[in-house]
């Protein structure tokens, strides 16, 4: 629903919402235009795998994202690159290395995709865990960054 839009829920009544001052200035709904920058397919896994498993190559992400393909994967971060969530670095090298860093924007994303992967541990324990769902998802989703994390700074 817009926010302009009537509400027809509640008492049943036609009740006209009227957006407070701040909602007046937006030109579009902030959820949406987050959603128009993570939420192409595969942009969510390469911020995972860069963010946990700090991978930075494109041969890593073709290894470790299941039916990605060059293409796409090139376009993807490219379009990455153009909303600011990475930097492309060029390493004159003999061959030439590539490597791609999350930007600060980026990183600002890590609690919304820490949140989903609770949300999913939490609400969809069928299609994540295999055999009885855990009683603390938090603790678990914090064992495995934390592994992540050590195992990213060891190499």
């Amino acid at each position: 629903m817009k926010l302009s839009e009537p509400n027809l829920e509640g008492s049943g009544q036609l009740q006209q919402q009227k957006p407070d001052s701040l909602c007046k200035n937006m030109k579009c709904c902030p959820i949406n235009n987050t959603l128009n920058i993570i939420g192409k397919k595969f942009t969510l896994l390469l911020l995972r795998n860069m963010m946990l498993l700090k991978q930075t190559r494109f041969n890593q992400f073709m290894d470790s994202i299941e039916q990605i393909n060059p293409k796409t994967l090139s376009l993807r971060l490219k379009e990455m690159e153009k909303d600011g969530l990475i930097k492309r670095k060029v390493h004159e090298e003999t061959p030439v290395r590539i490597e791609y860093v999350l930007t600060e924007k980026a990183m600002a994303l890590t609690p919304i995709l820490e949140q989903m992967a609770i949300f999913s541990m939490r609400y969809c324990t069928k299609d994540v865990f295999r055999g009885p769902p855990p009683k603390d998802v938090e603790n678990i989703y914090s064992n495995i960054i934390t592994k992540y994390r050590t195992a990213a700074s060891s190499t």
